[in-house]
């Protein structure tokens, strides 16, 4: 299908804007490439509503802010597929997260589809419709963009509303739909998209090797790196790897010397920044006991729960199947491993419509309230007399 047009100058967005006012529903799809900057770098934004399907070209359009108008449009249901990326782009491109929303994604999962289902699979279900994927790793960074490269971006909203009114409508159909309320909230969280330097050492890859007065160095080093990153924006591990720093706490290293003896780190930093990152590392392991943070939770010094998580999953199988749910929507292994430990905290599967369809089972199940048997090679769930 073709769009309708390319918009190329801000009085063009601006007519866009204008006649888009009292629409029902706006699909929205990003074109964007990530691999040199710190955020993603927006290279096209498609949009759809029942009147128009639009390109929006951010290279010759420099301020979006006017969609805003759109986004906060309470009448206008935004329409994404997987869309946490594309509004993280446009929340710091237009200043505001779209709402209402519905990711078509987050919908098919508890409708029966697999969790991660993709655009082009659910289109071809959902409208018959088998889309060509050729330009899907395109470099969109490039002008002028080639009809194939137009087309596929315009097919990336063009289906959007005909799949959202038939999950919606099946949704609805099996009373499911307000299940979805609280994913969609959380998918237009501002604080998902926010950096938060001083917390970025929480996801240190292997950064539970370090005992908690490393784990403060790591603290500083970390938060550095993300600031850095961001002023020079470019990729994170470009200023410092992961690894590079962990590494780096772990020996807690005092002098550039001793940092340049980690593989990486010479071509990595230059001289001030490396005499930078060792008084950051002595700062951490200076710093009082009572200031260092909690260490992530090592499995291994924890008790094994395996036969728990395998009864679980069993049960959290037979409800998902029975639901017409994914798996993975339901429930996942590091969710059930928490629980068998008793780690009620933030879990997901404690809450709303989970916890109503196996949370609470499996907490009967772990107290010893509820069995698991094969019948007529079928698990059976048996509830037992106190």
């Amino acid at each position: 299908m073709a769009f309708d047009l390319y918009i190329s100058s801000q009085d063009e967005l601006d007519d866009f804007i204008t006649s888009s006012i009292g629409c029902k529903i706006l699909a929205i799809d990003t074109e964007f490439m990530r691999e040199k900057t710190y955020r993603p770098q927006l290279c096209l934004l498609q949009l759809a509503t029942e009147n128009d399907v639009a390109l929006i070209d951010p290279f010759e359009v420099m301020d979006l802010s006017g969609l805003s108008e759109l986004f906060l449009d309470e009448g206008m249901m935004k329409i994404v597929h997987s869309g946490r990326q594309d509004v993280e782009i446009l929340y710091f491109e237009v200043g505001v997260m779209p709402w209402p929303i519905f990711d078509t994604q987050i919908a098919a999962a508890v409708l029966g589809y697999s969790q991660q289902i993709g655009y082009g699979p659910l289109v071809h279900a959902e409208c018959g419709v088998l889309l060509d994927k050729l330009d899907s790793f395109s470099e969109w960074g490039q002008r002028p963009l080639t009809q194939s490269q137009l087309n596929y971006a315009a097919n990336d909203v063009i289906y959007l509303p005909q799949v959202y009114r038939n999950l919606k409508h099946r949704l609805m159909e099996r009373g499911r739909l307000g299940w979805l309320e609280g994913d969609f909230r959380e998918l237009v969280n501002p604080k998902r998209y926010e950096p938060n330097p001083r917390e970025r050492y929480k996801k240190l890859k292997k950064g539970n090797q370090l005992n908690r007065q490393q784990m403060c160095a790591a603290r500083e080093v970390a938060a550095w790196r993300e600031e850095r990153a961001i002023a020079l924006d470019i990729p994170r591990k470009w200023v410092l790897g992961d690894e590079q720093i962990v590494e780096a706490c772990k020996r807690e290293t005092r002098t550039i010397d001793q940092l340049f003896l980690i593989r990486g780190m010479r071509e990595k930093l230059s001289t001030e920044d490396a005499r930078t990152v060792v008084k950051l590392i002595r700062t951490g392991l200076e710093t009082p006991k009572s200031d260092w943070p909690d260490v992530p939770r090592k499995t291994k010094n924890e008790r094994n729960v395996d036969n728990e998580v395998d009864l679980m999953m069993a049960l959290v199988r037979k409800r998902a199947k029975e639901n017409n749910i994914a798996f993975q929507t339901l429930a996942n292994h590091d969710s059930l491993q928490a629980i068998a430990r008793g780690h009620y905290e933030d879990a997901q599967l404690l809450e709303g419509w989970r916890y109503d369809m196996i949370g609470h089972e499996l907490i009967d199940l772990l107290e010893g309230k509820i069995a698991l048997s094969i019948v007529d090679r079928h698990l059976h769930v048996t509830r037992l007399e106190p």
